[in-house]
């Protein structure tokens, strides 16, 4: 059982490190199956989305030496779902959780490529000065 969940953790940390990888494998994949691109597109974010989370997480911890990764995408996430949510609200008069949802995975594909791209370069940076 042991090697069954050091081998999930492995392939997760090598799709992790370059995001890139199983965003063209999920949108040519998916599209080759169904033929829809822009679904396929749509799949591919939401799929590198989780991936990217985790990632820019560690990348916080081992370049700024603080645990307060993963808790402060949490709360920029959160954050955006309540702003998103008072904005339709105050729009629609109520609140579809499920579009709220899908903004914010969205949202965050933009948001987490942003913040891996910054501190992939500032990570490699650091590596080059700190030898």
């Amino acid at each position: 059982m042991h090697w069954i969940w050091e081998s999930i953790k492995n392939v997760y940390a090598f799709l992790a490190v370059l995001p890139i990888i199983p965003f063209l494998l999920v949108y040519f994949g998916y599209g080759a199956f169904t033929g829809d691109k822009k679904r396929a597109f749509s799949t591919a974010m939401d799929v590198t989305t989780a991936l990217l989370i985790g990632c820019v997480a560690v990348l916080f911890e081992k370049i700024f030496n603080s645990s307060f990764g993963i808790y402060g995408i949490l709360l920029v996430l959160l954050l955006i779902g309540g702003l998103l949510g008072n904005v339709q609200y105050r729009i629609k008069g109520n609140i579809n959780m499920r579009r709220i949802i899908r903004a914010i995975w969205r949202l965050g594909f933009f948001l987490m490529s942003l913040c891996y791209v910054i501190l992939m370069c500032i990570g490699i940076g650091k590596s080059f000065f700190n030898v």
